[in-house]
């Protein structure tokens, strides 16, 4: 006997139905997207969320174009001005219940919830220093290193642990390099890269321990522009059905993925009471499933 489709698979496809009938936004209508440009030299740190902008827009069959902002900017400034509806159309983020009230989410995880598993950056020096990790209340002891408006940083410190804040990205490896905290969690899909960049130099990435918490990273835009989050919800859905979607994905993550060797780690499960109760987790195909650990 056939399994008869889900609930959420019905409601899943009514919702795709409903958007497609939706006009596509163009380029005479609004012009361009203007999005948050990365500080000279992280503008790596942008490139697989652009190329699923780039792609939701092609599949919503919208000409809009997309341009950085003419400043740089850290990601709290960058949400107040889309929240004002200022100099910026869209922001991605790892998404809170703060900023779903502020802000309209495009509710498709673009990271599939890889935000939520956590690698630990280490100095050289101190490589080993999570070897003997087990459990959540093993990890009490040392201090991890965030940015301050950060949802990880509420995330952390709701499950105990010690958190050491910074107001800018770049000043946290440095920090970490001057052992004002023990470690800086990173996701295991931009890890990888960040080892590549000078100011990582005499870092390494632990081999021990995996952090998981529920998360998702969202496109955001303004509560003013609900058609622009339409559009993008419809691309997005379109290039889920496709393939492309996944297909972007691994071509910008499979070999981070494999190296970071996660069925080889001990996973320490964090609870997120920040989670909005609208994330879609119900929607399976939407999320990663790690393979299960080595025994």
């Amino acid at each position: 006997m056939h399994n008869m489709p889900s609930k959420a698979f019905w409601r899943w496809l009514l919702g795709l139905l409903l958007l497609s009938l939706l006009p596509p936004l163009y380029a005479d209508e609004a012009g361009v997207i203007h999005y948050p440009r990365r500080t000279e030299g992280d503008e790596f740190r942008s490139s697989y969320e652009l190329a699923q902008l780039q792609l939701a827009l092609e599949k919503a069959g919208s000409s809009l174009r997309l341009e950085p902002s003419h400043y740089s900017m850290e990601q709290e400034r960058a949400l107040v001005n889309l929240e004002l509806n200022e100099r910026l159309d869209v922001v991605w983020s790892m998404t809170s219940r703060e900023r779903e009230q502020r802000l309209l989410p495009v509710r498709i995880p673009l990271d599939k919830g890889l935000y939520g598993w956590r690698i630990a950056l280490l100095p050289s020096s101190r490589a080993e220093l999570l070897k003997d990790v087990r459990s959540l209340n093993d990890l009490h002891p040392f201090s991890a290193g965030q940015g301050h408006d950060w949802p990880d940083t509420d995330i952390l410190r709701s499950n105990g642990l010690p958190v050491t804040i910074s107001a800018n990205y770049g000043s946290l490896f440095r920090m970490l390099h001057a052992q004002r905290f023990d470690y800086f969690p990173r996701s295991v899909i931009e890890i990888w890269d960040e080892l590549k960049h000078p100011r990582s130099k005499q870092l390494v990435a632990d081999s021990h321990v995996l952090l998981h918490y529920p998360a998702a990273m969202y496109f955001f835009v303004s509560r003013q522009r609900p058609e622009l989050a339409q559009t993008l919800q419809l691309g997005l859905e379109r290039a889920i059905a496709d393939g492309s979607f996944e297909r972007l994905f691994q071509e910008h993550f499979a070999a981070d993925l494999q190296r970071a060797q996660l069925h080889k780690r001990q996973v320490i499960e964090l609870q997120n009471p920040f989670l909005p109760s609208a994330t879609p987790l119900q929607r399976r195909e939407l999320w990663f499933t790690p393979a299960p650990p080595e025994r």
